[in-house]
């Protein structure tokens, strides 16, 4: 039987898991859109991975979960750690290259720049209120040009005169982009472009006062575009390394914080040591259960008058009963929970 853990990344815009094996190597992997429904994001990741593992020889020992909906996703799953975006990608990318100095993430709707020294995380920096350079700003603009936004990266990489873009602001950039089009450049121009905009609004706001220093990896769904990839490559004057499971880094990371907070009777048995061991090893803990799907969940914002802060407290039940809570900011807000 082989231990196995479980990642977690529920973002704003896709869902992402893995599971990786006692060797940390990654055995079952998804990648599906949130669609504004964290809880059946999450669901519906868990049945994808657990379709595409032999039950009878893995067993999932612990779970990690991140993202915006980490809380959610976590109570769900019973989660043995629920950590921030930052930790899970640094921790993640550090050992898949232990080397990193810069990590550069660009999602469905945020972005970030981690940098690290000796593998620790050291600084960080993420956009603020507006999502212009990240994913959904590429979509938006694909479909204005009435293309599928994975086509990007092969038709900028055709283009010898990138149009220059205004992307500080999305609604700017749409303007500069109908007026370049009604200019009669050319489709593959305009994509470079776009493309040349994303890097450079990023490197300006993101990674603003941050010292950019290979090697660098470049990670989240829009490191598939290599128009992007190109237009960083160019603008620092260095190589930018990507993983083709970078996009899956934050549920990568969770796995491994999962496999490192699995309980000690998993953990116990050494590496070196005999299927037996390794069996009364596993038998000490209980297996995550990838029937999560046929539990009801339902989550509820109460407010709690018990003081002045008059914290909005969540809670969320499985089947009538609460499983988790949180918002208080005191202890006379604390919610009674069945775990």
């Amino acid at each position: 039987m082989t231990e196995a853990y479980l990642g977690i990344d529920t973002g704003s815009i896709s869902t992402k898991g893995v599971v990786i094996d006692a060797d940390r190597t990654i055995i079952a992997r998804s990648y599906l859109w949130t669609e504004g429904n964290p809880m059946q994001a999450a669901r519906r990741v868990i049945e994808d991975l657990g379709g595409q593992i032999d039950h009878d020889f893995v067993r999932v020992m612990a779970v990690g979960t991140t993202g915006s909906a980490r809380r959610l996703v976590g109570a769900m799953t019973e989660a043995a750690v629920i950590k921030n975006e930052i930790t899970t990608h640094a921790v993640g990318t550090t050992f898949l290259h232990p080397d990193v100095r810069t990590i550069f993430e660009i999602g469905g709707q945020d972005s970030k720049i981690i940098c690290v020294e000796g593998g620790i995380a050291v600084d960080y920096a993420m956009n603020t209120l507006c999502a212009a350079g990240t994913g959904a700003f590429l979509s938006s603009q694909a479909h204005r040009l009435g293309l599928e936004v994975e086509q990007f990266g092969d038709i900028a990489l055709a283009s010898k005169r990138p149009a220059n873009i205004a992307a500080r602001c999305t609604v700017f950039a749409e303007s500069d982009l109908v007026h370049k089009i009604q200019m009669g450049y050319s489709r593959e121009d305009i994509v470079a472009g776009l493309c040349k905009a994303v890097a450079s609004n990023y490197l300006n706001n993101v990674g603003k006062g941050k010292k950019v220093v290979a090697p660098v990896v470049f990670q989240g769904g829009v490191s598939k575009n290599a128009g992007v990839v190109r237009a960083f490559e160019e603008a620092l004057g260095m190589e930018v390394l990507v993983d083709s499971d970078g996009h899956l880094m934050g549920a990568f990371g969770a796995a491994l914080l999962a496999a490192d907070a699995a309980p000690a009777g998993v953990r116990g048995a050494a590496p070196g040591a005999s299927g037996a061991a390794h069996a009364a090893a596993a038998d000490a803990a209980r297996p995550f259960d990838f029937d999560v799907a046929e539990f009801e969940f339902k989550t509820r914002e109460i407010e709690c008058g018990k003081c002045s802060n008059h914290c909005e407290i969540i809670c969320v039940y499985r089947d009538g009963e609460v499983i988790d809570a949180w918002g208080n900011r005191c202890e006379k807000g604390a919610v009674k929970t069945a775990r």
